[in-house]
């Protein structure tokens, strides 16, 4: 018997710059979203130019894919006058749906851009289904859930809801330690505001606790010289458990990052796509498949959890606020020809360097590039100019934007 009745959820990945959106599209994204110049909750990331927009629309319609814009800011009085001009430009451009949290940009959107579905941001703070109801009511036609709720919650809303309204639920990527992302610190310590795309991430910042009257609570404040970090959040990964988001009525798996790296964005959806993917014809013995969770090690991490998804979480990392980081991108392929990969060089490698091969649609795979080559075709021992043209042999051919990785402790090529 299958999983699923319906097809598989859809896939949405970031996309921080028009180059994130490319390869979202490129390693299998059903749908990636981003943001403007204005009203997105991630200022760190570049976001789009209109021109940008229209272009990364342009090329994600091409291959099938949809693009959702991101306005879900919670917008001050003096920003209000600027938003009617922004929603129809996004309309005009071709935008699949517009994300929003606030319930004037909601009316506005359905008066200025009403061809364009209207998806209730994770910053609307829906736990439960008569919210999830009344935003399909105000013209929601997708709610994207809090990362409070348990599986058995979005069952229960899945079941208590109209079949119309989507469910939309973040499956993979940095959690915030306050309520759906609506949080206070970053204004009040550095006046940044966290509800408006500028969060300064306190919640990553040291800090040393202490309580007297909460006996038999104790938060660890001595692991190291630095202190302790009580407040930062592990990464979510659900990639095991898709089949349960699938089974609870998830339409929609979500992967955060938009201030996050192309080959972040490469790696996380590519690794997504294919156990998506393994879920189409698989049995309730369903396993996550060996290569994707090797592949989710890496890129940059915090340790691992699974939120609240299976009820209250232990997912904090006391220690430090850093990442896991095993691997980085050597280069990416340009072209294959006759036996000859030709790459374009992103971090120093030498002859001798064993890379892992990141191709879309196809399980990654490994080779020692014995010797190298300039543009010339002339032996070189190393390629140490950043982004110089650099010539391999390789026998079977591998498609452009395939990315090259080496291992960070592997120091054999030396």
């Amino acid at each position: 018997m299958s999983i699923l009745i319906n097809g598989l959820p859809e896939l949405l990945s970031p996309a921080g710059d028009l180059e994130c959106l490319k390869t979202a599209v490129d390693f299998g994204a059903d749908a990636v979203y981003l943001a403007g110049q204005e009203f997105g909750m991630r200022t760190a990331a570049s976001n789009f130019t209109m021109d940008e927009l229209e272009e990364g629309i342009a090329y994600a319609h091409a291959q099938g894919a949809k693009v959702h814009v991101a306005c879900n800011t919670i917008p001050r009085n003096d920003e209000m006058a600027r938003l009617p001009a922004f929603l129809e430009t996004v309309q005009h451009v071709g935008a699949d749906a517009l994300i929003v949290a606030d319930l004037g940009t909601m009316d506005l959107a359905a008066r200025y851009a009403p061809k364009v579905p209207i998806h209730a941001s994770v910053q609307s703070g829906i736990t439960n289904y008569e919210t999830a109801r009344r935003f399909h009511e105000l013209g929601a036609s997708r709610v994207v859930l809090a990362r409070e709720l348990s599986l058995d919650e979005i069952a229960e809303i899945r079941a208590k809801t109209p079949s119309a309204l989507e469910l939309e639920c973040f499956a993979h990527g940095a959690l915030c330690v306050s309520f759906s992302a609506r949080c206070l610190l970053s204004s009040y310590m550095t006046g940044r505001d966290a509800n408006r795309g500028d969060c300064a991430q306190p919640c990553r910042w040291r800090y040393a606790l202490v309580e007297e009257k909460r006996p038999g609570q104790y938060f660890p404040i001595e692991e190291n010289e630095q202190g302790s970090y009580i407040l930062n959040a592990d990464d979510l990964c659900m990639a095991p458990y898709l089949d349960r988001l699938a089974k609870a009525g998830v339409g929609s798996i979500k992967i955060e990052g938009r201030a996050k790296s192309h080959y972040y964005v490469s790696v996380v959806t590519h690794a997504y796509r294919g156990a998506l993917d393994s879920l189409r014809c698989a049995d309730d013995s369903w396993q996550l498949p060996a290569w994707v969770a090797e592949e989710l090690e890496k890129i940059s991490h915090r340790p691992y959890s699974t939120g609240f998804y299976f009820g209250r979480p232990n997912a904090q990392t006391y220690e430090n606020a850093g990442y896991v980081r095993n691997y980085a991108v050597a280069a990416v392929v340009e072209d294959w020809q006759d036996g000859m990969l030709i790459v374009r060089m992103k971090n120093k490698f030498y002859a001798g360097q064993i890379f892992d091969c990141l191709e879309p649609g196809k399980q990654p795979f490994t080779f020692k590039a014995d010797r190298l080559f300039d543009e010339s075709n002339q032996p070189i021992e190393s390629a140490p100019h950043p982004l110089m043209t650099v010539k391999m042999e390789l026998a079977q051919p591998v498609k452009k934007g395939a990315l090259l990785r080496m291992k960070l402790d592997d120091k054999s090529f030396h």
